[in-house]
C-alpha cells in the first residue's frame, strides 16, 4: 500500500500528510518494522523505556534519600525545637513567677499611691488653709506697710522742713560767723598793727598775715621780690629792696604791706617801684599800700604818687 501511494505521482505533500496521520497508527500497531524503525527515531531525541525508567528509578532513590536526609534534620530541628520549647515553658514558668510577684508589687504600690494621694490631698488641703491664713497676715501687713509708709512720709517731710530751718540758721550763723572774724580778723590786725610799731610784733609776722587773707580773698599768689641795689637808687645807698608783686593775667600790681607807713614810707615805696620797673623794664598797673595805720601826711602823698591805699586787704578793689 504505501508503494502505490508512492507510486501516485498526482498526490500533493499536503495530501500525502493527512493520509500518513491517518493511517499511521494503525500501521505501528501491526508492522513491528515501522514500531522500530518508529523508535529508532525516537532514540535520536528521547531515552528508550529502561533508560527511562533507569532514570525514573534513580531520581526516585535520590528524591528518598532527599527526603529521609530532611526527615532526619527535621527529627534534628524538632528536637532543638522541643529542648529550647522546653526551656521556653521554663522560662514562661519563671516569668508567671515574676509576674505573680510583679502583681503583688503593683497591688502594693497601688495601696502607696492612693495613700499617698490620700496623704496629698490632706496636705494640700493643709496648705490652702495655710494659705489663706497667709493671705490674711500679708493683707494685714500690706495694710502696717502703707499706714507706716504714710507715718514715714509725713515724718520725712517734717524733717525736710526742720532740716530746711537748720539749713537757713546754718547759713545765717555761717553769714554771721563770717562777719564777726572778719571784724575780729580786722581788729586783731589793727592790735598787731600797734603791736609792731611799738616792738611788740615782728613786721614780717604782720606781713605775712596780710599776705595770706589777700591771696585768700583775690585767688592770686604774693611773690615777695628782694633785689640788691647797688647803685643807691632808693635808699640813697647800696642796699636790699624788699617788695611784694602781684601778676595775675598780664598785670603787674606791686603792693607793699605794712603795719604802719608814714609819709617817708609812701615816697620810699615810690621809688621800689621805679626800681623794679627800670630793673625789668615793666611798668606796674597798679600800685597798693596796704596798712591799717597810715599817717594823715601820708594821704596826700600817696594820692599825688597815685598810690592806692588801704586800710585792709578784704577792702581791696577787685584785682
Amino acid at each position: 500500500m504505501i508503494l502505490k501511494i508512492m507510486t501516485q505521482p498526482t498526490i500533493d505533500i499536503s495530501q500525502l500528510e493527512q493520509i500518513i496521520l491517518q493511517k499511521l497508527p494503525t500501521l505501528i500497531q501491526k508492522s513491528p518494522q515501522i514500531q522500530e524503525l518508529v523508535l529508532e527515531l525516537a532514540r535520536q531525541n528521547f531515552a528508550d523505556r529502561q533508560a527511562t525508567e533507569d532514570k525514573f528509578y534513580q531520581l526516585l532513590n535520590e528524591l528518598r534519600r532527599d527526603r529521609e536526609e530532611q526527615a532526619r534534620k527535621w527529627d534534628e530541628q524538632n528536637q532543638k525545637w522541643d529542648e529550647q520549647n522546653q526551656k521556653w515553658d521554663e522560662q514562661n514558668q519563671k516569668w508567671d513567677e515574676q509576674n505573680q510577684k510583679w502583681d503583688e508589687q503593683n497591688r502594693k504600690w497601688e495601696d502607696f499611691k492612693q495613700e499617698l494621694q490620700r496623704d496629698r490631698e490632706e496636705q494640700a488641703k493643709k496648705w490652702d488653709e495655710q494659705a489663706r491664713k497667709w493671705d490674711e497676715q500679708n493683707h494685714k501687713w500690706e495694710d502696717f506697710k502703707q499706714e507706716l509708709q504714710r507715718d514715714r512720709e509725713e515724718q520725712a517731710h517734717k524733717w525736710d522742713k526742720q532740716n530746711q530751718k537748720w539749713e537757713d540758721a546754718k547759713l545765717e550763723f555761717a553769714r554771721m560767723h563770717e562777719a564777726i572774724m572778719a571784724i575780729a580778723q580786722k581788729q586783731e590786725r589793727s592790735i598787731g598793727a600797734l603791736g609792731a610799731r611799738w616792738g611788740i610784733q615782728a613786721e614780717s609776722a604782720f606781713r605775712n598775715a596780710l599776705a595770706g587773707i589777700l591771696e585768700k580773698s583775690f585767688g592770686v599768689e604774693v611773690v615777695n621780690v628782694n633785689e640788691y641795689d647797688d647803685q643807691g637808687e632808693v635808699f640813697g645807698r647800696p642796699d636790699q629792696v624788699e617788695l611784694d608783686v602781684i601778676i595775675k593775667n598780664g598785670l603787674l600790681i606791686i603792693c607793699e604791706i605794712k603795719s604802719s607807713i608814714d609819709k617817708a614810707g609812701m615816697y620810699i615805696f615810690e621809688r621800689k617801684v621805679r626800681f623794679y620797673e627800670k630793673r625789668h623794664q615793666r611798668q606796674a598797673n597798679r600800685l597798693l599800700v596796704i596798712s591799717p595805720m597810715v599817717d594823715s601826711k601820708a594821704q596826700p602823698v600817696a594820692d599825688r604818687l597815685g598810690i592806692e591805699v588801704y586800710s585792709d586787704s578784704v577792702d581791696v578793689k577787685k584785682l
